[in-house]
């Protein structure tokens, strides 16, 4: 593949992460809100939900801590679209040169190979390690953030659990715990989204 249907290809890729990153903070301010509500349910349903409005309060501060989580993946990942533009701008200037090198004779001939081989191919390798190590830290973020995912999957499932030891609230309780249930595995299925987007883009 040519370098710049490469990058072109690793462009896209990282807008695509960058659009499930945008799904998954939409639906965790919905989580934060639905949290609110449900703590303001528990109370009313008094002691009987005492378990439910902790776990309410757990998933309100889980939805706080994912939406900061995804602000710091989404600056990854411009990071990212400015370093793979960077090395785009840079393997084209690497070619156009090299291609001069075809047409050039003595003295302006060896200035060609000395900057390819002194300054250019350098600051290309330079940020392709630079890409490398966004990458890298892109995948451990995303790893840490499918576990922070899955912690939130516990505590809707704990919820359901107490829901229904909320005596005549017990209906609406329950029902607040299957929206934050599904609401999570909305988020579940955007993160698979978005890890095979970002393995993609890291084979490319």
């Amino acid at each position: 593949m040519a370098i710049g249907n490469q990058r072109g290809h690793q462009l896209r890729r990282i807008v695509r992460v960058n659009e499930e990153i945008k799904t998954v903070i939409a639906t965790a301010f919905t989580i934060n809100l639905m949290a609110m509500n449900a703590i303001f349910l528990a109370k009313r349903a008094g002691t009987a939900a005492l378990g439910f409005g902790v776990l309410s309060n757990e998933l309100r501060r889980f939805a706080i801590d994912l939406q900061k989580q995804m602000a710091l993946l989404s600056e990854m990942t411009y990071d990212s679209v400015s370093t793979v533009t960077a090395l785009l701008k840079q393997a084209r200037l690497n070619q156009m040169l090299k291609g001069t090198l075809s047409v050039c004779t003595g003295v302006g001939k060896r200035l060609v190979e000395d900057a390819l081989r002194t300054r250019l191919e350098g600051a290309l390798s330079d940020r392709q390690e630079q890409s490398d190590a966004i990458n890298r830290r892109l995948s451990q973020m995303i790893t840490d953030t499918c576990q922070l995912v899955e912690l939130g999957s516990v505590l809707a499932r704990s919820a359901k659990i107490e829901a229904a030891y909320g005596g005549k609230l017990s209906v609406p309780l329950t029902q607040v715990s299957s929206d934050f249930e599904q609401s999570i595995g909305e988020i579940q299925r955007s993160l698979e989204k978005l890890t095979k987007h970002h393995l993609e883009e890291s084979d490319a």
